[in-house]
């Protein structure tokens, strides 16, 4: 189901709809696309104007980074209605037998795997964009540094919520090895999202008046 084809109005009635897709897992990627977009815009702005030639490398290479990013999370959107539907057809195999519960359960936890994956690569990408951000606050067009705290904070929700969605997947694995290793991925996410929190709150103190 290709999401990212539909329009805003059309994306928010789908997901406020009663249908199974778009879910939360959806909407957390699309958060962390708008939070990529928020921050590229700067760069846009920066990027061929004379008066910031002397970063226009820097923030060249930032805004090439941001817009992989924002195209990955568009990616992680569709693809989270994709898992959902791969974990429905599990869960609805037959189990009349014992090779058909074996072959189901493999199955459903095949799908819950697959379907953590999705929120999973959305909190690592808000980690990767969380990163980028202090540099572009610095060298990105002034002008615009409200963008950046907006793509701080936006960035900031799609961890939270792609976090969440990642442990309604774990709740139902039973592969220890691999909640491990989607914890100690998520541990790291969350070490470099300090950095938007600190982006957000510095560049909510700078263009706030007394």
């Amino acid at each position: 189901m290709q999401l990212t084809e539909e329009s805003v109005r059309s994306y928010t009635q789908l997901l406020a709809g009663p249908g199974p897709t778009p879910g939360g897992g959806s909407a957390a990627a699309l958060v962390g696309a708008l939070a990529a977009a928020s921050a590229a815009m700067v760069g846009s702005f920066t990027v061929g104007k004379p008066k910031f030639a002397e970063v226009e490398a820097e923030v060249a290479e930032l805004l090439e980074k941001l817009q992989a990013l924002r195209e990955r999370c568009l990616q992680l959107t569709d693809a989270d209605a994709e898992a959902y539907a791969q974990v429905g057809a599990a869960y609805r195999m037959p189990r009349n037998t014992d090779a058909e519960k074996w072959a189901r359960e493999a199955a459903v936890q095949d799908a819950l795997k697959a379907a953590a994956q999705v929120p999973l690569g959305v909190v690592i990408a808000a980690g990767e964009i969380a990163e980028l951000l202090p540099p572009m606050a610095e060298k990105g067009n002034p002008n615009l540094l409200s963008d950046v705290g907006v793509a701080a904070i936006l960035a900031q929700a799609a961890f939270e919520a792609g976090r969440l969605n990642v442990e309604v997947n774990l709740a139902s694995i039973t592969d220890g090895g691999y909640i491990a290793e989607a914890r100690e991925q998520m541990m790291e996410a969350e070490r470099q999202m300090r950095t938007a929190k600190e982006v957000a709150e510095a560049v909510l103190a700078k263009i706030t008046t007394v």
